[in-house]
């Protein structure tokens, strides 16, 4: 219980940071509800964080009804989070880097963020709860399920921001879906 409580505070931390210090000021995006809520953000100039609670619901929802232990322990992982990317947004302009830097850092922020969390068996929840259903059922790594959503929501980001922060933003995926992926190798292995 500490341990998975130590996992979502380090790894919320890691995405607020590395969301509002190097993925914003550049209107770079993520894949999964981070990268939606991302999306809204910078179409609608919502909180990204709120953003990510309310289209969680419809999964959460298939959650408790088909499998209750990962709506129970993913529940306090997407609040946590989500919370602390709205609250940490006050760190937007602190660091300036270039894109590709920014892209590269923050990815590695918020994949370990996340892989952190997925190693205690809780999450963001949102489409990382999906990749933990997709990757329960099919054996595969939950990094690798968590890749192939967020390489479709980019695409689908693609209609609304520019070419440049798409390419960054293709980096953002790669490196976030590598790190969470090296995290949760001996998890998915079952060492």
């Amino acid at each position: 219980m500490i341990k998975k409580m130590a996992a979502i505070i380090v790894g919320s931390l890691l995405l607020g940071v590395g969301i509002n210090v190097f993925f914003v000021p550049h209107h770079l995006l993520d894949g999964g509800m981070i990268g939606l809520g991302l999306i809204a953000k910078y179409v609608w100039h919502v909180q990204a964080g709120l953003t990510m609670i309310v289209l969680s619901v419809p999964l959460y929802v298939a959650a408790w009804f088909y499998y209750r232990p990962f709506f129970y322990n993913s529940l306090h992982g997407l609040l946590f989070s989500s919370w602390m990317i709205d609250v940490l947004s006050v760190l937007r302009g602190v660091i300036v880097l270039d894109p590709l830097p920014s892209a590269v850092i923050g990815g590695m922020l918020v994949g370990a963020g996340i892989g952190l969390m997925l190693r205690e068996e809780t999450s963001t929840g949102g489409t990382d709860l999906l990749a933990q259903f997709i990757a329960r059922l099919t054996n595969w790594n939950v990094g690798v399920v968590i890749f192939i959503i967020d390489a479709c929501i980019i695409s689908a980001g693609s209609i609304v921001i520019d070419s440049v922060p798409f390419v960054h933003s293709l980096v953002v995926v790669t490196v976030v879906g590598a790190v969470t992926t090296m995290l949760t190798r001996e998890k998915t292995m079952g060492v």
